[in-house]
């Protein structure tokens, strides 16, 4: 019984959005395309077309989430300081406002203004 072209599409795509889903697994690239390969039983030519789609997926999401992500990285790290706070981690509380203060533009640079400066001078001793 021979598939249609339409079967056969929707069978790589279902194959190609698994291995989407696996790339968050943290394995590299190869490591994932060879496991999907034996997996689906398919060759590793066919498992890395399936990877450059993945990749395009990637890139794609990218340029779209871009936009969102400064806002949505500050929603995470508020959280992240009000749980510090809670736990009485006050380092980590006072590295995320700096990362905080540096993205509303407070640089270092701005906050040495701020610092008292201290100058010294060596004059030649006269006898």
């Amino acid at each position: 019984m021979a598939r249609s072209n339409d079967e056969i599409t929707d069978k790589i795509l279902k194959r190609q959005q698994q291995l989407y889903r696996r790339q968050t697994e943290g394995l590299p690239a190869r490591a994932l395309v060879v496991d999907h390969a034996k997996t689906y039983g398919i060759s590793e030519r066919h498992a890395w077309d399936d990877w450059k789609q993945v990749k395009q997926w990637n890139d794609e999401d990218w340029s779209k989430d871009r936009e969102n992500m400064i806002s949505r990285i500050q929603t995470m790290r508020l959280r992240a300081i009000d749980k510090a706070m809670k736990k009485g981690q006050l380092q980590t509380v006072q590295t995320l406002l700096a990362d905080l203060g540096k993205v509303v533009g407070e640089a270092e640079e701005v906050i040495n203004i701020k610092a008292p400066e201290l100058s010294i001078r060596v004059e030649n001793k006269k006898s």
